[in-house]
């Protein structure tokens, strides 16, 4: 089956069209604010018009008060937060109750460590957006939740055969589609996105 493909950190209106024309599942707009790749609110709610309802838009977040995140959310026209940092059950209840899709980033070290967080999981490397992979032996024998994510070191070049070592439900792909750090390059989100449906 071919994964979730989801392109993360976009800042353009030319790489958010080829996210569109590719069929991309979703594409993230990322709202920390010590991130190379942050856009405000207002600049995504201008990508956000050129997206049609079939592609998932969805806010990155870290260590962002409950508050701030519906209301950046708002401004920006986004319905889902992906949660980086330290965020509470009730946090992500109140999320939902605010309207909005959550899914909850977990670092490889935290989600074999810890309670399981129901809901949508992506699970990342330990230092998210520095592109390093990370051994699928981590999470060998662990039951792994319906749907989840794989993020953490993805390209061109690996991202099928990580799709396959891990048995992931989906994709989530940043540095790995860039020219240099925080630039999108469309030539490689086409080459990943041809690649990771080849994994199917």
């Amino acid at each position: 089956m071919t994964p979730f493909i989801k392109i993360c950190g976009l800042r353009t209106p030319e790489i958010v069209d080829t996210c569109v024309a590719l069929g991309v599942d979703a594409v993230g707009f990322v709202f920390a604010p010590k991130s190379p790749r942050y856009i405000a609110p207002a600049d995504a709610r201008v990508l956000v018009s050129r997206i049609p309802p079939s592609v998932e838009a969805v806010g990155v977040f870290q260590s962002e008060p409950v508050d701030s995140i519906v209301a950046e959310l708002a401004q920006a026209g986004i319905g889902t937060a992906q949660l980086h940092g330290d965020y509470s059950r009730d946090d992500v209840a109140a999320l939902e109750a605010a309207g909005l899709r959550v899914i909850r980033a977990r670092s490889v070290s935290s989600f074999v460590s810890e309670e399981p967080v129901p809901g949508r999981v992506l699970i990342d490397g330990d230092h998210p957006g520095s592109g390093a992979e990370f051994p699928a032996a981590l999470l060998a024998g662990r039951a792994l939740p319906e749907g989840w994510i794989l993020a953490g070191g993805l390209t061109p070049e690996n991202v099928a055969r990580r799709v396959r070592e891990f048995g992931a439900s989906g994709v989530d792909v940043s540095s790995g589609v860039e020219s240099e750090r925080g630039v999108k390059s469309a030539a490689l989100i086409e080459a990943f996105v041809a690649a990771a449906r080849a994994s199917g």
